[in-house]
């Protein structure tokens, strides 16, 4: 199981970018404050959860925080398949299952739920898996640049011109 310190636990930050960067073939962030911006700073949703058969949040960077509307004690923890909707739960599956057997999936779109029950679309997500040093699989973590009101209206997003310092 991924025990964090913290939100900028750099053991995690580490096993986060290096799996990343090997699944998908490009940095997330970079530079001496990738956690710190990761958490605080990043304009893009950056979830992770591990890797038990029903697998629990153990990292929401505050953008996703904003958009679940829910603070880090109540984020962490909470079972991921609580961030969709019972009638959801086949498609978010399938993407699951996806990255379990291709290392990372992009280009997905799907319906959430936030804790108020305001309904919303992430957008243009890449998910990966995280693999230790071993080789083991030990979780799941997505990226989403743009997320969308159920309505239609835009809730956010990224900021293009935005980068890791």
């Amino acid at each position: 199981m991924l025990d964090l310190a913290s939100p900028t636990d750099p053991g995690f930050v580490r096993l986060l970018l290096h799996s990343y960067e090997r699944f998908v073939g490009t940095p997330l962030a970079g530079g001496e404050n990738a956690a710190a911006w990761l958490y605080e700073d990043a304009p893009f949703g950056l979830l992770a959860h591990d890797a038990d058969p029903d697998p629990r949040f153990v990292y929401a960077n505050r953008t996703a925080q904003g958009c679940f509307e829910y603070g880090w004690t109540e984020f962490t923890g909470l079972r991921s398949r609580l961030s969709a909707e019972p009638d959801r739960q086949a498609d978010r599956n399938r993407l699951l299952a996806d990255v379990e057997s291709n290392g990372f999936s992009t280009g997905y779109r799907g319906l959430r739920i936030a804790k108020s029950r305001r309904r919303f679309w992430i957008e243009d997500v890449t998910m990966w898996n995280l693999v230790d040093d071993a080789g083991s699989r030990v979780g799941q973590a997505a990226v989403f640049p743009r997320w969308t009101d159920a309505t239609g209206a835009p809730a956010g997003r990224a900021e293009a011109e935005r980068t890791c310092p």
